[in-house]
C-alpha cells in the first residue's frame, strides 16, 4: 500500500488545552513543570492519533510552546542579545520557559520579536533577528527530546525541521542586509541538528522550504545546491524530504528535482496543475509525496478525483515512489468534526477538520490498493460532493437574482459629497479635529459573568441583553464625562467580531469546536461561509437604537 504521511498537526488541543496552560503559566497559576507535563500529554495523544488512523509517516518536532519559527531560533541559537544568551527551551526549566516567553511576548523595557503573517494563512509567526555577524549554534535540542518522546511510546516519528533557507528568508537582518549572506553561518548548526536526530534513530526526516514556491533571488537558488549537499552528508542514509506549499514549484522545479533529496513533497490542491511537470522533471532516485488533501480548509475532500490524480502518479512512478499527504501542516485545521455539538448534520456531513484529513489519507491508500471498504468510501466521498455543490443552500436563487440586478448606479451617491459635506456640519457640528475611539470597549468582568451565565443556561435571552444594555449606558457615559465628540457604544453585545456577524447571516454557519491557532495562545473560531449570503433581519439597528 502507498505510504501515508502527515506533515504536521493541531497543537493547541481538541478543547484548546494548550492555551488554557499557558495562560495559566503566565499569570502564575500554573508553573514549568505543569505546562511541560500538558505539553507531553498533547503530543502524546496527537502521535497516537495519527498512528491510530493509519498515518506511516507521523511528525515529531511540529509541536510548539507558541511558535515553530521562534523554535528553530532558539534551536541555532539566533537569540538577540536584548534577551541574553542562547539558552536550551527542552527540558521546559523555568529560566529557560521565562527566556523563551520574553522572546514571543516581550518584557518591561524589552520588546518581543516582530509578528507578522506565515505566507497567505491566518496563522502569524515570530520573526527572528539576526546580526550582520550573528553567531549561530545548536543549542536547544528540543526536535530529539521529542523523537525520544515519541520512541518511548512506542510511536515512530519522522522530526520537522524548518529549512535554512526558508528561516533566513522568513528572518531579518539589523542592519537591513541580505539574510541569505548569513547561510554559510548557520548551516554547521543545521548540520549539527541533522545529525543529532540521526544519532538518536530518525531513519526519515522532513524539511521543510515552503520559500522554493516564491520567487528566490540568485544567491537563494545557489543557495538551496549548496546548503543540501551539507545537509544530505549530515543525514547519512536517513530518508531525507523537502516539504514545499502554498502554491507551486514553477521556476524552482528544476532546483528542487536536482537537490539530493529522497522524496519531494508538492501541493496538488493549491497547484494541482503542477502534477504533469513535477513528473516530467523528477530524477529516477527520488520518490513523490503528494498533497492531495487541503491542510487549509475545512471542506470535505472529493476524494474520487483525488484517487484518479494518484493514478497518474503511480502509473508513471510505481507506488513505492508516491506517497501520500495533505497539502501543508494540518495545524491551520480544527482537530476533529467529531466535536461539533450542532444538530446541521447535513453541513456537518460536507465538513472535514484535521482528524477527517488523516482518514481522507489512508481511505486513499486503501483504496488504490484495491480496499472494497474504501472504494465504497471513494463513492461516498463524491456524493457528499456532489450533494454540496447543487445543494439550494449553497446557491440561493433569490440572491444569485438580486445579485445580478446590481448595476454601476447602485454604487453611486444620490447627493454630491459637495452638497452633503455642508448638511453633515450643520447637523453634527463637531470641531475640526474631533475626537474618538475606535469603537471596542475592553470586555469588564461584569460583561464576561453575563456571557458565561448566558452560556450556561442561566441567564436567559432577556436578562443577558438586559445586562449588555446596562454596560452599553456605562460605556456612553464615561464619553460623555471624558468629552469626546463622536461617540461609540462599546460593542459589548458582540463575543467575536467575525463570529457575531456570521450567526447572523444566513449563508453561515458556527462551530462549537472549530478552533484554530492564530499565534501563541490566540485562537479563532471563523464562521464557515458555505453558501450565498443573505441578511435575514436587521445585524446592528438594535444596539443603534439603544446607544
Amino acid at each position: 500500500m502507498l505510504i501515508t504521511a502527515s506533515l504536521g498537526f493541531p497543537r493547541i488541543g481538541a478543547d484548546r488545552e494548550l492555551k488554557w496552560a499557558l495562560e495559566r503559566h503566565w499569570r502564575g497559576d500554573l508553573d514549568a513543570a505543569a505546562l511541560a507535563d500538558v505539553a507531553a500529554d498533547l503530543r502524546s495523544r496527537n502521535w497516537s492519533t495519527q498512528a491510530e488512523h493509519g498515518i506511516g509517516r507521523i511528525p515529531s518536532g511540529d509541536f510548539s510552546l507558541y511558535d515553530h519559527v521562534l523554535d528553530t531560533a532558539v534551536t541555532l541559537g539566533a537569540v538577540p542579545e536584548r534577551f541574553g544568551r542562547p539558552f536550551d527551551v527542552s527540558s521546559c526549566a523555568p529560566a529557560a520557559l521565562a527566556q523563551y516567553f520574553l522572546m514571543a511576548r516581550g518584557g518591561t523595557g524589552v520588546p518581543a520579536l516582530e509578528l507578522t503573517k506565515w505566507f497567505d494563512t491566518n496563522y502569524h509567526y515570530l520573526v527572528p533577528e539576526l546580526a550582520p555577524d550573528q553567531q549561530f549554534t545548536y543549542s536547544s535540542p528540543t526536535a530529539r527530546a521529542h523523537f525520544e518522546e515519541a520512541t518511548a511510546l512506542g510511536i515512530t516519528t519522522r522530526p520537522v525541521v524548518l529549512g535554512p533557507i526558508t528561516f533566513l528568508r522568513l528572518a531579518k537582518r539589523s542592519d537591513g542586509g541580505e539574510t541569505i549572506e548569513l547561510l554559510d553561518a548557520v548551516l554547521p548548526a543545521y548540520e549539527a541538528w541533522i545529525a543529532d536526530l540521526v544519532r538518536a534513530g530518525a531513519t526519515s526526516l522532513q524539511i521543510d522550504e515552503p520559500a522554493l514556491v516564491l520567487d528566490l533571488s540568485a544567491a537563494e537558488r545557489a543557495g538551496f545546491s549548496h546548503a543540501y549537499e551539507r545537509l544530505r552528508r549530515a543525514a547519512g542514509d536517513a530518508e531525507l524530504m523537502i516539504a514545499t506549499y502554498f502554491g507551486d514549484l514553477g521556476d524552482n522545479l528544476a532546483l528542487a528535482a536536482a537537490l539530493p533529496i529522497d522524496v519531494l513533497h508538492v501541493d496538488l490542491v493549491r497547484a494541482p496543475e503542477q502534477l504533469a511537470d513535477v513528473l516530467d522533471a523528477l530524477p529516477g532516485h527520488l520518490s513523490l509525496s503528494l498533497g492531495v488533501v487541503d491542510g487549509r480548509n475545512i471542506w470535505r475532500s472529493d476524494l474520487a478525483t483525488v484517487a484518479q490524480r494518484i493514478v497518474v502518479a503511480t502509473d508513471r512512478l510505481g507506488p513505492d515512489r508516491v506517497q501520500l499527504a495533505p497539502s501543508c501542516s494540518l495545524m491551520h485545521l480544527p482537530v476533529d468534526i467529531g466535536r461539533e455539538e450542532g444538530d446541521d448534520a447535513e453541513l456537518l456531513a460536507w465538513l472535514s477538520f484535521a482528524v477527517q484529513r488523516l482518514d481522507e489519507v489512508g481511505v486513499l491508500a486503501r483504496a488504490l490498493d484495491g480496499d472494497e471498504v474504501a472504494l465504497h468510501d471513494l463513492g461516498a466521498s463524491a456524493a457528499a460532493f456532489e450533494k454540496r455543490t447543487t445543494s439550494p443552500r449553497v446557491h440561493r436563487p433569490g440572491v444569485r437574482t438580486r445579485a445580478a440586478a446590481v448595476t454601476s448606479a447602485d454604487a453611486r451617491r444620490a447627493t454630491p459629497y459637495a452638497q452633503r459635506a455642508p448638511q453633515q456640519h450643520t447637523r453634527l457640528d463637531l470641531p475640526v479635529l474631533p475626537t474618538t475611539t475606535i469603537g471596542s470597549f475592553p470586555q469588564t468582568d461584569e460583561v464576561r459573568r453575563l456571557r458565561a451565565a448566558h452560556r450556561r443556561g442561566d441567564l436567559d435571552a432577556a436578562g443577558y441583553e438586559a445586562g449588555l444594555a446596562t454596560e452599553t449606558e456605562t460605556c456612553i457615559r464615561k464619553q460623555e464625562e471624558l468629552g469626546l465628540d463622536v461617540l461609540v457604544h462599546g460593542e459589548f453585545e458582540r463575543t467575536d467580531m467575525v463570529e457575531y456577524f456570521g450567526e447572523q447571516l444566513d449563508g453561515f454557519a458556527t462551530t462549537t469546536h472549530g478552533w484554530v491557532q492564530s499565534f501563541g495562545s490566540r485562537c479563532v473560531k471563523p464562521p464557515v461561509l458555505y453558501g450565498d449570503v443573505e441578511r435575514p433581519q436587521p445585524m446592528t439597528l438594535r444596539w443603534a437604537e439603544l446607544a
